[in-house]
This record gives C-alpha cells, sequence and structure tokens, in this order.
C-alpha cells in the first residue's frame, strides 16, 4: 500500500499576520493523520526535514514504503522515526522482530532499519499509530518505551488552569537518538492551558499532535510572539511550530498532546522563554 504524501512549506515570520484563516491553516495544520482505508499518510515539510503522518491497520500489516522524498532507497537509511499509539494495542515489526504497544507506548525506531510493519491486534479496536520521523546522522538501537515505564513530570497549577503531566520518551536521559525528541503531555481535569507562559526555541522545530479531546476543541496560537495568530484545532490533528514561533493552546476540556523536536540540540529547557505581558 503506498504512501500517501504531502508536502509543507513554512511562510516567513513576517508574512504570518497577512494570511486568511484558510492560508494559516494550510500552512500550519495536518489533517488526515490516520486515513480510514488504513494506509500511511506522511506529511514532510521543510522546517528541519521533519516529517509528521500516521496509519491505523484495517486489516493485515501495513509496510512503510519508500517516497522519494527521503532521497535514500528506503525510508529509514537516512531518518529516524518516533512512535507512540494513541489506539488500541498493535504490533510493529523491525527488521522481523516484534514490538507489542498499548495505548500511549512508545517505540524509536533506528536508522537503518529497512522493514518496518504495523498491524493492529484488536481490529474491532484499532491501533493509532502516530509516526513523527527526521533525519539522523548516527545509529541508536531501536527501544520500546512503555507509559509505565517513563517517568512522569507534574507541571503547573489547577490555580492557573494548566496543571499537566508530562511523558519523556525520546530525550537526553531516556531513550537515544541522533536529534529527536518526544513525548505527551496530558492535562488535569478542569485545566485547559498548555505550555504557557509560552516560549519559542530558534534551535528547534516543534509539531503537536492533539488527542483524546472528544468533542472539544484548542485554540492553538502561533506565530512571532508580538505578532501571534490561532489556529482551530480538532481531535487527532497536528500543528507546526516553526523554531520562531510560539506553541501554546488553550481548549473547552482536558486533553492529550504529543509533542516532537528536531534541530541542533536535545536540551529541553533549552528555550527562550516570553512573559505574558510581551504577547501581542
Amino acid at each position: 500500500m503506498a504512501l500517501n504524501v504531502k508536502v509543507l512549506s513554512s511562510p516567513r515570520p513576517q508574512d504570518v499576520q497577512t494570511l486568511s484563516t484558510d492560508a494559516l491553516r494550510s500552512d500550519f495544520l495536518v489533517d488526515g493523520i490516520f486515513p480510514g482505508d488504513g494506509s500511511i499518510a506522511i506529511t514532510f515539510t521543510d522546517l528541519d526535514r521533519m516529517a509528521v503522518g500516521g496509519v491505523s491497520p484495517s486489516g493485515g500489516p501495513v509496510t512503510l514504503e519508500n517516497h522519494k522524498e527521503t532521497g535514500a532507497s528506503f525510508f529509514l537509511e537516512r531518518r529516524e522515526l518516533g512512535v507512540i499509539n494513541v489506539g488500541g494495542p498493535g504490533v510493529i515489526k523491525v527488521d522481523s522482530k516484534a514490538y507489542e504497544l498499548g495505548n500511549t507506548d512508545c517505540l524509536y525506531i533506528a536508522t537503518g532499519s529497512k522493514s518496518v510493519t504495523f498491524e493492529s491486534s484488536d481490529k474491532g479496536n484499532r491501533a493509532k499509530f502516530y509516526l513523527l520521523s527526521c533525519p539522523s546522522h548516527a545509529v541508536f538501537p531501536t527501544t520500546l518505551v512503555k507509559r509505565s515505564d517513563a517517568t512522569p513530570i507534574a507541571l503547573g497549577s489547577q490555580a492557573t488552569a494548566n496543571q499537566r503531566t508530562i511523558f519523556q520518551y525520546i530525550h537526553q536521559k531516556g531513550v537515544k537518538s541522533s536529534q529527536l525528541v518526544m513525548g505527551f503531555t496530558e492535562l488535569a481535569e478542569g485545566s485547559v492551558w498548555n505550555t504557557f507562559p509560552p516560549h519559542t526555541h530558534l534551535r528547534r522545530t516543534e509539531i503537536y499532535f492533539y488527542f483524546d479531546m472528544g468533542q472539544s476543541v484548542v485554540s492553538h496560537f502561533l506565530g512571532p510572539p508580538n505578532a501571534s495568530r490561532h489556529v482551530w484545532i480538532k481531535n487527532e490533528q497536528a500543528v507546526l511550530s516553526p523554531s520562531w514561533s510560539i506553541h501554546c493552546g488553550c481548549g473547552t476540556g482536558a486533553y492529550k498532546f504529543i509533542w516532537a523536536m528536531a534541530g541542533e540540540n536535545q536540551t529541553f529547557d533549552d528555550m527562550d522563554k516570553v512573559a505574558p505581558g510581551e504577547l501581542r
């Protein structure tokens, strides 16, 4: 089954405030992460050459095919891949070795892996494998991390409506990678703000994927701190955050989101904080 591929080019910071709502969504929002036919959807970006996508296998195994956008003979010849399952149980086979992923479990797949397949263990409760890939210049072992093995980090407070827990999977003190950093954040019931106060980090691109939202929506804020815009996000949509852009959001109810970064370093707290009073 061939890849469903899109390519996105990002606008310049000074152009963001001139974009219409439709143009803003076209440039920053990634929809259709899990195609209904069970195929793999991939969107390549010009932001540190990150690629975002997903697959929810409906029948037998679905193979990660190559595409000319990689410029390589197979997809992971010069790339690494992070996967977090946001659906039912599933299995990923990497060069014939099987890894079982439950909900919010993570698999880092090594550069040089030639064969990668995805399969749902329960066709009545299909797996939903969220994929994030970036260029890689070193080889680190394929590693499975269960949610129960991740160390939760508590942030925020109920008083400021941003009480949340961060689960770090692929990072300097966890699963090793060439440049990918990946994990997810879960908001507490009654909290609606994420990543607030906001920040930028010129050394890294970031992509958010919102999930487990139900019928709620999130107003995701982006753009330069002094000329911000917003995009309304629904369940299982992703949004791009160029290095110069803030990224934070406020929802109509609690939700979760996967964050993933790639760039010059992997230092999680290397960020340029923006005070709320500086936002415009």
